[in-house]
């Protein structure tokens, strides 16, 4: 029995399958320009940086002026959109200390092994690159996973999985010092879309390549009581005054560097030159 999680060769096809009906970019679209934000402030050099992952050229055209970026190469699992390089982001193609500065925009929460893809991150990153990325949260489409749990119960008397479980926030910030990264951040961003009926935002997770993948999905086709119940219970939990859904895309940024002697290290325990007590203005109570 597999362990993967995703079905990645079913992500690939769903990927091309959007592509071909042709896609809905406008969250990669928002990422994109998110990034380029990010990275504005950042006045070094990368000479070589690679958008990894990441569907269409949204993220290469938003830091094609950055005056930092040399080159800029596109690795993703479809050709097309100038991918210079077809790679799976769970085997990556780079050597050892190769790439300055690696970015990534909604593809990292399709990673079976999300540990060991940043742990090759961080080993094909040349000393004090950056890694920057964004991935979808565990509170993405929040609203969908309730009323498709609800629903099933009611209709089928049990629950199929049918939104990928999402990492948590909590776990990133770990999951980069163990790959070894440097000044790890992470921070995360909610974004609250409205649709006109819950079977519109499912056309439209279609059209983004974002169905369900999971291996161990349901291989029989969804009934359509269960599917008219879970629009039902959607509209009646998750609607506003004017009639309109509301779907959560929760957003986590990470950033880390690769280890250089030059970044700042935490302090020697013991080594302060002045007491807290005093900065704040108090008096010190010494414990037992």
């Amino acid at each position: 029995m597999s362990s993967a999680v995703f079905d990645r060769q079913l992500l690939r096809r769903r990927r091309q399958r959007a592509l071909a009906r042709g896609a809905e970019t406008f969250l990669l679209d928002r990422m994109a320009t998110d990034l380029a934000e990010r990275m504005a402030p950042v006045l070094r050099e990368f000479a070589v940086a690679v958008d990894l992952g990441t569907a269409g050229d949204a993220v290469r055209r938003e830091l094609a002026g950055h005056p930092g970026i040399g080159i800029m190469l596109g690795a993703s699992l479809l050709p097309g959109d100038g991918v210079a390089v077809v790679a799976d982001e769970e085997a990556l193609p780079f050597a050892e200390g190769s790439i300055d500065l690696v970015v990534s925009a909604l593809a990292l929460q399709y990673v079976n092994d999300l540990p060991g893809t940043l742990i090759q991150i961080r080993r094909a990153l040349k000393p004090d690159g950056l890694l920057l990325a964004a991935m979808l949260g565990g509170d993405t489409l929040t609203e969908l996973r309730q009323s498709f749990a609800e629903a099933e119960t009611e209709v089928e008397g049990g629950v199929s999985p049918h939104v990928a479980p999402f990492a948590d926030i909590r776990d990133m910030g770990a999951l980069l010092q163990r790959a070894g990264f440097a000044l790890p951040v992470t921070d995360i961003e909610k974004l609250t879309v409205r649709y006109s009926s819950p079977l519109t935002l499912m056309a439209e997770l279609r059209r983004m390549g974002a169905t369900n993948v999971l291996t161990e999905r349901r291989r029989k086709p969804l009934k359509r009581a269960t599917l008219l119940r879970m629009a039902e219970i959607y509209a009646q939990r998750f609607s506003d005054y004017d009639g309109k859904v509301r779907a959560t895309f929760e957003v986590i940024w990470l950033s880390g560097w690769a280890p250089h002697e030059s970044q700042q290290k935490p302090l020697r325990p013991g080594s302060a030159q002045a007491r807290l007590a005093d900065a704040l203005g108090t008096r010190e109570t010494k414990l037992p």
